[in-house]
């Protein structure tokens, strides 16, 4: 995989966004790619910019909202492939440990 995002997309509503959300991340299955939701979005990897672009587009649109908020960063190395765990891999070997303090260690 070489292509890299951070999605994330959500009616702008004052409820919960969980079911729309979750229409947003269903809606995915229908692309070659891999995804994680994390509560800050959803990490997406595709092999093909282009299919990535089309499964955002497919997120955005199944959220069925008058007003929907959608956010795409991407990552595109070129020279290389890389995947989202090769690239939290470095950050662990370069601070030494996880890169998380949810076992209550860490700064």
């Amino acid at each position: 995989m070489t292509v890299i995002a951070l999605l994330s997309v959500a009616p702008v509503i004052e409820e919960s966004m969980a079911d729309d959300v979750a229409d947003a991340v269903a809606a995915l299955e229908g692309y070659d790619v891999e995804y994680e939701t994390n509560p800050m979005g959803t990490v997406i990897e595709a092999d093909d910019v282009g299919e990535l672009f089309a499964a955002a587009q497919a997120a955005h649109e199944a959220v069925d909202a008058d007003r929907v908020s959608t956010v795409l960063k991407i990552d595109d190395k070129r020279d290389r492939g890389t995947t989202a765990s090769e690239k939290v891999d470095a950050v662990e070997e370069a601070l030494g440990r996880p890169p998380t303090n949810r076992d209550g260690e860490g700064s």
